[in-house]
């Protein structure tokens, strides 16, 4: 079998799993509206709604397609941001355009990876740290009517913890020999972010 004729079936099978995880999910269950609390439902809440879990994936594998000390920087910067966004959430909570946002975020974090974008430090730290924030600002925002909002922000932040270090783990492991995948999954990620902007 010829190499292009398989990373042309790789690809397509990963078209088709992002379709399959598109017809699943809903595009936002991490918003306000809900009335649960306790650190279960903050480790489960990043993977119940698809924009949070893809953009969560990105910075991870954004972080492990440039390897050095963006794998563990860009990560901490999204997740300092998350935490400080939440406590924005609590003292000012009617912001608007966050779930544009949130969903800009997986558009603009699919392309930088489909594309291998070369950021400078500065600009890639500043589009986490505002990703990070307005991610967690839409967390923060259903907070105060929760059982255990601390419980849940520990929950949270565990699971999106988990999600960059699967992301950045598969990036590190692309980056010698399979880049192409890692940009692949960044397309795949970017039509997400389209589909839920439409």
């Amino acid at each position: 079998m010829k190499p292009d004729s398989t990373k042309n079936k790789i690809f397509t099978l990963q078209v088709l799993s992002l379709l399959l995880l598109l017809s699943l999910s809903t595009t936002a269950l991490a918003h306000p509206g809900h009335s649960f609390g306790g650190i279960g439902s903050g480790l489960l809440h990043p993977f119940s709604g698809l924009d949070h879990l893809l953009a969560m994936l990105a910075v991870g594998l954004w972080a492990g397609q440039h390897g050095s000390s963006r794998v563990w920087l860009l990560p901490a910067v999204f997740m300092s941001l998350l935490a400080t966004g939440a406590g924005i959430a609590l003292l000012l909570p009617s912001l608007p355009l966050i779930e544009t946002g949130i969903t800009a975020s997986v558009l603009v974090l699919g392309l930088i990876i489909a594309l291998s974008l070369q950021l400078p430090a500065t600009l890639a730290i500043a589009l986490t740290a505002l990703f990070g924030f307005i991610h967690g600002y839409a967390h923060g925002v259903e907070m105060p009517g929760m059982a255990s909002p601390a419980m849940y922000a520990i929950g949270f932040i565990t699971a999106t913890a988990t999600l960059h270090f699967t992301g950045a783990a598969l990036g590190l492991l692309a980056r010698a020999r399979f880049a192409h995948w890692t940009q692949a999954g960044g397309a795949m990620i970017a039509l997400a972010g389209i589909w839920m902007l439409s």
